[in-house]
């Protein structure tokens, strides 16, 4: 079984930076196993197709814009994704959406698709998350982890 967890996000775009940060926080503290790899996306939307070769479980980390309180995190998974970023739930809906799109097309989609993010407050220049995705941070974390547990690949402390 091959996992990726790739966070998406630009981090001089403030609470957009999210799914970067997240994938540094792991990347500090965690080791993964040897089927589970770790990407920081970035901004790079269709530049990403090959790395979802051979990839079983997809999970994907971004901020969110869901109309809900700022600092919100949510799970959206499966069939739920597409659709969710068909009405432009992240900053990165149409990349992500191309993305999912053209790897469908080729095959490549993972069997298992996951976001976790979390409501965003704020996406302008700036270098901070905003204090409510700040303190989201953590919860993102840690629901990465849990979701790395259920897929029987959880991270080892570091």
């Amino acid at each position: 079984m091959s996992i990726l967890v790739m966070g998406l996000g630009n981090l001089v775009m403030s609470d957009d930076g999210l799914g970067s940060r997240v994938i540094s926080e792991l990347e500090k503290r965690f080791v993964p196993t040897d089927q589970v790899s770790l990407l920081d996306g970035g901004t790079l939307g269709l530049d990403l197709l090959p790395r979802l070769e051979g990839i079983d479980k997809l999970l994907i980390i971004d901020a969110l814009q869901m109309g809900a309180e700022p600092g919100t995190v949510f799970r959206i998974e499966g069939e739920e994704v597409p659709r969710a970023f068909a009405n432009k739930l992240s900053v990165h809906q149409m990349g992500l959406q191309d993305l999912l799109a053209v790897a469908e097309l080729q095959g490549n989609l993972p069997a298992e698709l996951v976001v976790i993010g979390a409501q965003s407050a704020l996406i302008e220049m700036g270098m901070e998350l905003s204090p409510a995705v700040a303190a989201a941070l953590e919860k993102v974390v840690a629901a990465v982890q849990s979701e790395l547990e259920v897929w029987g690949q959880p991270l080892q402390v570091a």
